[in-house]
């Protein structure tokens, strides 16, 4: 089965009377097990890609199925099985790291004792240490990437999708993340 199927798809814009295309007919299959990386310059399309997979802006034409099933008609299914790291910072700076993301896991449907126990498992693995107690004000860049991966993968995934996931972060949190990438392609 696919995890990601997508064909024909395109997205067009209206400026100065003239159509701007963010992406057109575009193909994609993603089997399972397969790690797909988009890359282009800044306004390819490659945000815009992410968030029609996502089911959060919708194409001007194509069809996409997600987990097998087509993202317009089941988006609420779906949308419980995909993880998602956002490009922009749009975390709560009030909450610690830990109180976000056991926040983040029973939204999605964990109970408190379950998100708990994950929030612990995947901050431990992006070795967070005691900074997970910390208002997320005062976290760096690169802790602040980290909580966001961290939220995108709280509630176990089937499908996650990173938008620029070491973007502004040092040359060290870039490798831990990295390491972590790897590491979920085989344990999670």
């Amino acid at each position: 089965m696919s995890f990601l199927k997508i064909n024909n798809l395109s997205v067009d814009y209206e400026m100065r009377r003239e159509t701007v295309y963010a992406a057109k007919n575009v193909n994609v299959d993603v089997n399972r097990g397969e790690i797909v990386a988009i890359l282009g310059p800044n306004g390819a399309g490659k945000s815009t890609f992410v968030k029609i997979a996502l089911g959060l802006l919708s194409a001007t034409s194509g069809e996409i199925t997600v987990l097998g099933k087509t993202l317009t008609k089941n988006t609420v299914d779906i949308r419980r099985k995909i993880g998602y790291m956002p490009e922009h910072d749009c975390i709560p700076n009030e909450m610690t790291g830990v109180e976000f993301l056991i926040e983040m896991g029973m939204v999605s449907g964990m109970s408190l004792s379950g998100a708990t126990e994950r929030t612990h498992e995947i901050l431990g693995h992006l070795r967070m240490g005691e900074e997970k107690y910390r208002l997320i004000s005062e976290y760096s860049g690169g802790m602040r990437q980290k909580i966001k991966l961290a939220q995108g993968l709280i509630h176990g995934p089937e499908v996650i999708f990173l938008d620029e996931p070491t973007s502004g972060v040092d040359v060290k949190t870039r490798d831990d993340l990295m390491h972590l990438l790897h590491f979920l392609d085989h344990e999670f």
